[in-house]
């Protein structure tokens, strides 16, 4: 799948790659809605109602990424209802032993993520991922998310990087679409992001099932 003789670099998303995408949609779907219709009065399925359509509109901005625009636009310690759940915040199998493996290759490592420097210390703390990383580059330190083509330019500043000899491993396809248009050249999808969810349809990209299956 991936010819590990002509990668130098490996660039690794957060969440629903390396972690199971189950507690961030149980957190934006559930809980925060509980939590919401538990302050404004509101039946849980008003609060949805009230949500969905919010979340429609900022997604794939930095805001939709934010932890400090979803506290003010709810009027809600998003911070603190994340702690409420972390004993959701679970690692996808055979991740560390895929770390590891890639350290002992020679394998640059950089974890890029668009989640908030708040929401990114939750899930090491929990995880205790951290040390496998060469690299943490968080998008809301460059200023755009990954989907949009400008990061790409913008991550070579924090994180020197040839497009050539670099892979990234993402579950969302609008970000693997970004990094192709950047030149990035070896790419893999997630298949299944979500433990409680299908597999997704990865369409253009080759895909991951197991990290058991990657060794460089």
């Amino acid at each position: 799948m991936i010819d590990w003789r002509g990668v130098d670099k490996v660039l690794l998303d957060m969440d629903g790659t390396l972690l199971d995408l189950h507690y961030d949609t149980y957190f934006w779907l559930h809980h925060v809605p509980q939590r919401y219709a538990e302050k404004h009065g509101l039946a849980l399925e008003a609060s949805r109602d009230r949500l969905m359509p919010h979340y429609a509109r900022k997604l794939g901005t930095m805001d939709w990424y934010s932890i400090d625009y979803w506290s003010r636009a709810l009027a809600l310690d998003i911070a603190a209802l994340k702690t409420e759940v972390a004993h959701l915040i679970a690692v996808h199998p055979h991740v560390p032993a895929f770390l590891t493996r890639l350290r002992a290759a020679g394998k640059h490592t950089v974890l890029v993520t668009n989640a908030h420097r708040k929401s990114l210390d939750l899930k090491m703390r929990h995880t205790g991922l951290a040390p496998y990383f060469d690299g943490i580059v968080c998008a809301h330190d460059i200023g755009v998310p990954k989907e949009h083509l400008d990061f790409w330019p913008r991550l070579r500043q924090e994180e020197q990087y040839q497009p050539a000899r670099t892979l990234l491993i993402d579950d969302s396809l609008p970000v693997l679409r970004a990094a192709r248009g950047y030149g990035v050249a070896h790419l893999l999808a997630v298949r299944r992001p979500d433990s409680h969810q299908p597999e997704k349809a990865v369409e253009e990209f080759n895909a991951v099932t197991s990290f058991a299956d990657l060794t460089p």
